[in-house]
């Protein structure tokens, strides 16, 4: 399934590292910026998520709210919040079924190996609960300014 811009996006149900379970649905009303990444504790999904935690601010300042999304369980996830004091929701994904749902569980291939996992992706969820904007192939530099200009520009 590929998600597209201007369609609902697909509802999920995750188990968040508040120790509760978090479902797209209930950020109805706010934009959410739903970003997929590889592995907690990993050089590019650590640059991404701090980036993410230095304009938390920023982003709330426009009614938006971050969900990162990776398979690692929770147990990991919290040591990655903590580790780096992340003040938003990471979400586990460990079927990897919201990723299936989002186009974002992919074939990648590293030193030969070929394996399945996330490739790095962002997508805009407006108020209403539409797909405002996507990233896919995600390059870390840059990226967290490029979604908050974006929401800046056009969602608020």
């Amino acid at each position: 399934m590929v998600v597209e811009i201007g369609q609902m996006a697909p509802d999920f149900e995750l188990p968040a590292s508040n120790g509760k379970m978090a479902k797209l649905s209930d950020y109805r009303g706010k934009n959410v910026i739903l970003y997929f990444y590889p592995k907690d504790m990993t050089p590019g999904c650590t640059t991404q998520a701090c980036d993410f935690r230095d304009q938390h601010q920023s982003f709330e300042e426009v009614d938006t709210v971050i969900l990162g999304v990776s398979p690692d369980p929770i147990t990991r996830h919290e040591k990655f919040i903590e580790k780096h004091g992340l003040p938003f929701l990471l979400l586990a994904d460990e079927e990897h079924h919201v990723a299936e749902s989002y186009g974002v569980w992919k074939q990648k291939q590293m030193f030969g190996k070929v394996y399945m996992g996330i490739e790095r992706s962002t997508f805009v969820i407006d108020k209403e609960g539409k797909i405002a904007k996507e990233w896919r192939k995600v390059k870390v530099k840059g990226h967290v300014d490029e979604a908050l200009q974006f929401i800046k520009e056009n969602l608020t």
